[in-house]
């Protein structure tokens, strides 16, 4: 047996640092990693076999052993899934973050590519036993090769590792464990046992240890646990989804959730249902209580897992939710698809759109209880994960209603992201007849904005709107429960009967006696500005612009640009506020007319939060004025 030496892949030196020092601050998680990934290749040995059941071998029931010798101070973590070649040991497990997995569907093409995404990983888990080991040695041979065709992989987690052709009669693999000084501790069974309940109790296939019994000692010798030759399954070997809920506690709910997501806090809220009818399905889902870093990334793969019959399919099962919730995590296990499900049927299959529509509503109900019964879970949600639930309004025409009661926002009245749509209703003024808000980026420009000084001083509450979403989103909204959603930077201001007579004459009047100048503010602006009018909106500034009813907002055509994608070039409307100083002075201005022109535009488009097309020429305008 010829034994070859090769160098790790350069960063796995820094990888080891990292997983020994930094990665996993609990040491026991190493034998979560292990059982994990011996789990997976079981996993990926039964999909294979669905197509070529020969590889099964003569052991087609599939299982995890784990077993140690304190003598010899090795722990053992073996399986009989689908085992590695010689040239598969050296890639998988000499190269960073490198699954056996993904090697595997390069392999495949067409629907058994589509069939076997992400099916099980063999990545930075494995160099998790290098907390606990001062050597690892893997011994494996894949399903359907010869007997000769085992290979032994060897190394201290420094900068090489050894490989050998081996003899091995039984396929899988092995992980051979030579345990540091400071972690004897694991050679023990009532430990092994305490640490696989507390992560790996969920897991289908059965955990096996050797059985011990205890034997009284003779001669004044102390008794001790000895084995008994047997083998005794030391998990549930039940998918945790499939007990009753009754049987879960709520901290085993918390480690499977830390388990599917990698996140090291609990979830927000956990619902478990087993629904029954035209399509049956198993539903294990949780809200998460932080967003992960690539949230807004519509792109990424995101979903639940999906099994068929406790058998793993897919990761990130996207059909199985729509986009807006792509924060939750779970399982999904369905008792109506085929084994062999590809994507493309999941696309299509009208037991898909069941499950789909029923996972919708089971995590809205989730978030609604936290809505009405925990509130300060709710807060913590809505900080995180509020703004992608907006983007259901346009996406869940079937769900829009009950998205809308669960959005919040800052008012005029508060700075606190809190205020319901129900809640704003509630305290309408008699005879107002719309719930009104203004969008801008962020929340103090909105607050600040000239469009709010009427609706300050009739004491009119208006929603502040600044995430990115807004404004597309309440698109899609165009009444709550009756009551239309008004902008107030879009169209005219119709304060209905919240408007008396003397001002709508004094409006009227402005309108009449003010034409001249505002045809003259036409011409001056012609190539800036839609139109000029004479407006009731504004109070103590001397102008602001709006965009017609329908139209795009500036801020949302601004940010289009900056995303690089294309938008429509929008022209606002001028309004003017005919008896403030500034425009009072404009009305009076001969030669210097156009300059303020332009100056009361662009300090309008500055208080929405635009820059002027030319800042010099802004500048040079201003220190004329001021001169």
């Amino acid at each position: 047996m010829s034994t070859q030496t090769h160098s790790f892949q350069a960063e796995v030196a820094q990888l080891l640092q990292l997983v020994t020092h930094s990665l996993y601050s609990n040491p026991d998680i190493f034998l979560r990693e292990l059982i994990s990934n011996a789990s997976d290749a079981c996993d990926k040995l039964r999909f294979e076999a669905l197509n070529d059941s020969a590889l099964f071998e003569n052991t087609p029931d599939l299982q995890v052993k784990v077993s140690f010798d304190a003598q010899a101070r090795t722990l053992t973590i073996a399986d009989n899934g689908i085992g590695l070649t010689k040239q598969e040991a050296m890639d998988n497990l000499g190269t960073i973050a490198k699954s056996g997995t993904r090697e595997f569907m390069a392999k495949l093409s067409g629907d058994q590519k589509n069939d076997a995404q992400l099916i099980g990983q063999f990545g930075v888990g494995f160099y998790s036993g290098f907390i606990v080991a001062d050597q690892i040695t893997v011994e494996s041979r894949r399903a359907g090769t010869t007997v000769e065709a085992g290979v032994r992989w060897t190394s201290a987690g420094t900068g090489s590792f050894e490989v050998q052709d081996i003899a091995r009669p039984e396929r899988g693999t092995s992980v051979i464990l030579h345990m540091k000084e400071d972690a004897l501790e694991y050679l023990n069974a009532w430990k092994l046992k305490d640490i696989i309940n507390k992560y790996s109790d969920h897991i289908s296939l059965p955990i096996l240890m050797p059985q011990e019994e205890w034997k009284e000692g003779e001669n004044d010798q102390p008794g001790q646990m000895v084995a008994t030759g047997e083998w005794e399954t030391v998990n549930k070997a039940t998918a945790l989804w499939t007990r009753a809920k009754k049987d879960v506690t709520q901290e085993q709910y918390d480690e499977f959730y830390k388990q599917i997501s990698y996140d090291h806090e609990a979830p927000l809220a956990t619902t478990h249902n087993r629904v029954e009818g035209s399509t049956e399905y198993t539903q294990l889902l949780f809200l998460p209580a932080k967003a992960p870093h690539d949230l807004y990334n519509r792109d990424k793969a995101a979903g639940v897992k999906l099994y068929v019959k406790r058998v793993f399919i897919m990761d990130d099962a996207e059909a199985l939710l729509p986009v807006y919730l792509r924060f939750v995590k779970g399982v999904v296990d369905s008792a109506d698809l085929p084994l062999n499900v590809s994507r493309e049927i999941l696309q299509e299959s009208r037991a898909v759109k069941a499950i789909r529509e029923g996972n919708t509503r089971r995590v809205l109900s989730m978030i609604e209880d936290l809505a009405a019964n925990e509130p300060e879970k709710f807060k913590t949600f809505y900080a995180e994960f509020g703004a992608v639930l907006k983007e259901g309004l346009g996406e869940d025409t079937a769900n829009r209603e009950r998205i809308a009661k669960l959005l919040r926002f800052a008012s005029s009245t508060t700075d606190t992201v809190s205020v319901a749509l129900a809640d704003y209703k509630a305290r309408m003024k008699e005879g107002q007849e719309a719930i009104y808000y203004i969008t801008a980026e962020t929340q103090a420009a909105a607050k600040n904005s000239p469009q709010l000084e009427i609706f300050r001083k009739k004491g009119l509450e208006v929603l502040l709107m600044s995430d990115r979403v807004d404004e597309w989103a309440l698109s899609f909204l165009h009444e709550f429960e009756g009551t239309p959603l008004q902008s107030v930077a879009k169209g005219q201001v119709d304060l209905g009967k919240l408007q008396d007579e003397e001002e709508k004459k004094a409006a009227e009047e402005a309108e009449t006696q003010f034409k001249p100048v505002l045809d003259k503010l036409k011409e001056a602006l012609k190539d800036k500005a839609a139109d000029v009018r004479a407006t009731t909106r504004l109070v103590d500034s001397p102008a602001c612009l709006v965009v017609q009813d329908g139209g795009m907002s500036m801020q949302l055509a601004r940010m289009l640009k900056a995303a690089g994608q294309p938008a429509p070039s929008v022209k606002p409307i001028l309004e003017v506020n005919a008896s403030h100083p500034l425009v009072k002075k404009i009305e009076a201005a001969e030669g210097s007319f156009d300059d303020l022109a332009h100056i009361l535009f662009d300090q309008a488009l500055l208080a929405e939060g635009g820059l002027p097309e030319d800042p010099a020429a802004y500048v040079r305008r201003v220190n004329a004025l001021l001169a």
